[in-house]
C-alpha cells in the first residue's frame, strides 16, 4: 500500500510531486567537482558546501569545473524567491540591532545551505526591503525578527510557492 505523499518533496523521487520549479537548477546536476566562480562554493557530492580551504584546491585543480552558482545566478538576474517587508517606527529606532539579527541568521542558514542567500537589503520610503534567494530564508528571518523585536507578522505563499512574502510590522 503506497501513502498520498504528493504535496511533499520537489521531486518525482518514490513518487512525490514537484511542488516547485527553480529554473536555476538543473535536474540532471553539474559535473563534479564543480566551483562558482562568484562566491567560491563547491559543488560535489550533490551539494553545495562553503569551504575555503577546498575550494583553494578545486581552483587549482584541471579537473574542477567553473560554473556560477544557482543563488548567484538569482541574484545577478534579480530573482528573489522571498521578499522580506519590515516596517514600523520601531524599526528605525533599532535599525542597526535589527540588521545585525538578519546577517547573523543569514550566516547561520548559509552554514547549512550555502544557497540561501539575502540578495538585497535596501530602505524603500519607510520599509526595509530585503529579497532572498530561497523562500524558506525569507519565512526564517521574519520568524527570528518576530522572536527577538515581536510585533506583527504575516507570512503569504504564492499559491504555486514560487514566491514567499513576509511582512514584519511594529510601530513602537
Amino acid at each position: 500500500m503506497q501513502k498520498d505523499v504528493g504535496k511533499f518533496g520537489i521531486s518525482d523521487k518514490r513518487g512525490r510531486a514537484r511542488t516547485s520549479e527553480n529554473p536555476f537548477m538543473s535536474d540532471a546536476g553539474l559535473k563534479e567537482p564543480a566551483l562558482c566562480t562568484s562566491c567560491h562554493a563547491l559543488y560535489r557530492n550533490k551539494r553545495w558546501y562553503l569551504d575555503p580551504e577546498a575550494a583553494g584546491k578545486a581552483e587549482n585543480s584541471p579537473d574542477t569545473n567553473l560554473v556560477t552558482c544557482p543563488a548567484c545566478q538569482k541574484a545577478a538576474q534579480s530573482y528573489p524567491e522571498g521578499i522580506v517587508t519590515l516596517r514600523g517606527g520601531y524599526l528605525w529606532d533599532h535599525e542597526e540591532e535589527i540588521r545585525n539579527i538578519l546577517k547573523n541568521e543569514e550566516t547561520k542558514a548559509m552554514a547549512k545551505n550555502p544557497l540561501e542567500r539575502i540578495m538585497t537589503m535596501e530602505r524603500q520610503g519607510d520599509d526595509l526591503i530585503i529579497e532572498t534567494t530561497e523562500k524558506k530564508l525569507a519565512e526564517h528571518l521574519g520568524r527570528a525578527m518576530n522572536k527577538a523585536h515581536q510585533g506583527a507578522l504575516n507570512v503569504s505563499w504564492d499559491a504555486d510557492h514560487q514566491c514567499c512574502r513576509v511582512t514584519w510590522e511594529r510601530m513602537n
